[in-house]
């Protein structure tokens, strides 16, 4: 556990990484003793200083929502951070990708709340009662730990490496359309040539560099939200109407470089873009 100066000196060290974009050793080799309430405190110091200065809060994300990322972090549980409304991304508007340390993309579902979920107890019946429709969606993640060289107390403290959203124009509901399983597919069109490990496909238009299922968040992303409302509910927060719920990937992230356009393809939810410069 850490002092209180101390989570206030790490936050500091994380706001000016990314202001700067300059990425920080690992919070875990310079405070050995950090934990993960710790790290939660340091992620909460930085959203009440953008809270501060205008932003508002546009929803959350899951982050290490497969089995495969937690074994990898040695952890039985995901971990969550927020997403604000100075992070929403448009299809419209190229996204610069030097603006970011080491931008990466992941493909997910979104859930838009139409009524605001309890917090402890909260079921994936209620996620679902609750959810007004869901979208198709790619996230956009980054770290300001230099090389990506995260233990999970560094990736929660930098807010679940949380750097921006883009929601597709489908709408659906999750009455019509089960959200445990979802075939997507990520492409590469019109690439820069960093992801060209994949195999072209002339019926879509791009190359494919990755593909899963939605059941591959925790077998179904619905509880990875469930799971959401209740652990926020511990640290007084709450998942509201309106909010944006990303449960977390279906697929590899995938490294952005400069002209890089990826295309994310959702069976029975349509597809989003986003393009890099």
């Amino acid at each position: 556990m850490l002092e209180a100066a101390q989570r206030v000196s790490a936050a500091d060290r994380l706001w000016a990484a990314q202001r700067d974009r300059e990425p920080i050793a690992p919070l875990t080799e310079s405070l050995p003793d950090i934990d993960v309430v710790d790290a939660y405190e340091i992620q909460l110091i930085n959203i009440r200083r953008q809270l501060a200065g205008g932003a508002r809060v546009y929803g959350h994300k899951v982050g290490l929502s497969s089995l495969v990322m937690q074994r990898m972090m040695g952890v039985d549980e995901p971990d969550y951070g927020h997403l604000l409304d100075t992070m929403v991304l448009s299809e419209d508007t190229p996204i610069e990708a030097g603006a970011y340390c080491y931008p990466r993309i992941e493909v997910e579902i979104g859930y838009v709340l139409g009524a605001s979920l309890p917090g402890e107890g909260c079921t994936e019946a209620d996620v679902l009662a609750a959810t007004e429709y869901i979208v198709p969606s790619i996230e956009l993640i980054d770290s300001r730990i230099t090389d990506w060289r995260i233990g999970l107390a560094d990736t929660i403290a930098d807010n679940a490496s949380s750097a921006g959203v883009l929601l597709g124009a489908a709408r659906v509901s999750p009455r019509d359309l089960d959200p445990a399983d979802i075939e997507a597919v990520l492409y590469s069109v019109g690439t820069s040539g960093g992801t060209s490990d994949g195999t072209s496909d002339g019926t879509s238009g791009g190359t494919e560099i990755a593909r899963g299922n939605t059941n591959a968040v925790l077998g179904d992303p619905t509880t990875a939200v469930a799971w959401l409302a209740r652990k926020v509910a511990s640290f007084g927060v709450k998942l509201e109407a309106g909010h944006v719920i990303l449960p977390g990937s279906c697929t590899r992230a995938v490294d952005a470089r400069p002209g890089d356009t990826f295309r994310a393809e959702f069976a029975g939810l349509g597809s989003v873009t986003a393009r890099f410069e």
